[in-house]
């Protein structure tokens, strides 16, 4: 047996396909969002033990932590990927929103974390997965608070892995390119918009390869051949150019 993976924003998208690809390792699971009803329904379809815990983890991540002492589970791996985004110009956008955009992607990470590592370094062995994003890379006008948050998640997770070498728990970041899910839509922007980037993946194959590197212990991870070759080409070019063509790249979003 694998042990036991606990993934946030299990409802939909990333989260959902990284869960099914789990118990496809052999891993039971703690499922957490907020959507009751779309967690069991996932639970049901999986052939190992899950838990649900709905949860906003914008709001009170230590309740996740509590529901799962209460039920005496000790969680292997932690997959943090819950999160959201915001679409348009920072000025026109509602503060509380963006507000609560860091609580979930950059605090409940950070909390969640604390709560479940000590335990996996006592016992020597465990691992954390935390899905930043190429975002993270630069900064991304119309997404201002978006990318910065997965900046936060990339060096925060990239510093806890070169901390904990040695101690048999692993640590991986991954950065995704472009994946079609419910993020667009609730991010806001218009139907079938995509960043001007190459290398869209699917859900299911970014799980497949995160779990794949995980295993691998490798610590960073661009998932998808194309946009990790992409990442790799841009890299060079210096960051007030990058920031300047994004800004005009992503105007037509608005």
């Amino acid at each position: 047996m694998a042990g036991v993976a606990l993934v946030t924003g299990a409802s939909s998208g990333i989260g959902e396909a990284l869960a099914k690809e789990l118990a496809a390792s052999g891993y039971d699971l703690v499922l957490a969002a907020r959507r009751k009803e779309r967690l069991e329904e996932i639970a049901g379809q999986l052939a190992v033990k899950t838990t649900v815990v709905p949860v906003d983890l914008a709001k009170e991540p230590q309740r996740l932590v509590a529901e799962v002492e209460k039920a005496g589970i000790e969680v292997d791996l932690l997959v943090n990927n819950a999160g959201f985004g915001t679409h348009g110009r920072f000025v026109d956008l509602d503060g509380e929103r963006e507000a609560e955009e860091v609580r979930l992607n950059c605090e409940a990470v950070v909390r969640l974390t604390h709560a479940f590592l000590p335990g996996m370094v006592r016992r020597g062995k465990g691992g954390v997965i935390v899905i930043a994003s190429t975002a993270g890379f630069q900064p991304l006008p119309y997404e201002a608070t978006y990318s910065a948050t997965k900046a936060f998640a990339r060096t925060f997770t990239e510093a806890l892995a070169a901390e904990l070498k040695g101690t048999g728990v692993r640590v991986l970041c991954v950065n995704p390119g472009p994946v079609p899910t419910e993020f667009q839509a609730v991010a806001g922007f218009k139907e079938g918009w995509m960043p001007p980037v190459p290398g869209a993946i699917s859900a299911a194959q970014l799980a497949k390869e995160v779990v794949a590197a995980y295993h691998r212990g490798k610590r960073s991870l661009v998932p998808g051949a194309l946009i990790r070759w992409y990442m790799r080409l841009v890299a060079p070019v210096p960051r007030p150019i990058k920031v300047a063509f994004v800004e005009r790249a992503y105007r037509s979003s608005l």
